[in-house]
């Protein structure tokens, strides 16, 4: 065979094989069963004297169940799946580096953790979809911006919800 006619059989091989790929897999409902096409996220009970995070947590929820695992935010009652749980640390100004020269800009590090318990019901049947117990973020921060640190936090927790949900089916 030619080597002009070689490149168009690779060409045409490649570009059939890359558009089955496309088309026969999706992210829509992500590893929950296929019948769970919206969550309720509650309120988590907060134990925590901080206050933000409670909505810092549940609105990163709503945001990444809907864009990762194509889930539709709906009222608990009209909902598939409930996403519930509680806020049992939140553990700030965690000092992680500093200047021990006052004449350096270098600015403090500090670290963040918040630890939470959380699961996922699937209302139809009772079944917990996903849970996990202690679960850990962490997130640093320069002095002075906790939030900073809250919000990596955060996203970090959501993160690992959303992959565990997608791993348990």
């Amino acid at each position: 065979m030619r080597r002009g006619a070689r490149l168009l059989v690779a060409a045409v091989l490649s570009a059939a094989s890359l558009s089955a790929c496309v088309t026969g897999y999706g992210f829509a409902g992500g590893g929950l069963p296929t019948h769970v096409r919206t969550a309720a996220v509650l309120p988590f009970d907060n134990e925590t004297p901080v206050a933000e995070v409670q909505g810092d947590l549940a609105e990163e929820l709503r945001t990444q169940l809907d864009r990762r695992l194509g889930l539709r935010s709906a009222p608990e009652a009209r909902a598939h799946a409930v996403v519930r749980g509680t806020i049992l640390r939140y553990d700030a100004d965690v000092p992680v580096a500093y200047s021990a020269d006052p004449s350096q800009a270098t600015s403090a590090r500090r670290r963040l953790a918040i630890t939470v318990d959380v699961e996922i019901v699937d209302r139809t049947n009772g079944q917990v979809l996903f849970a996990r117990r202690g679960l850990r973020g962490e997130g640093e921060y320069a002095e002075g911006a906790e939030a900073t640190g809250r919000r990596i936090a955060v996203e970090r927790i959501v993160s690992t919800v959303v992959e565990g949900a997608q791993s348990q089916w």
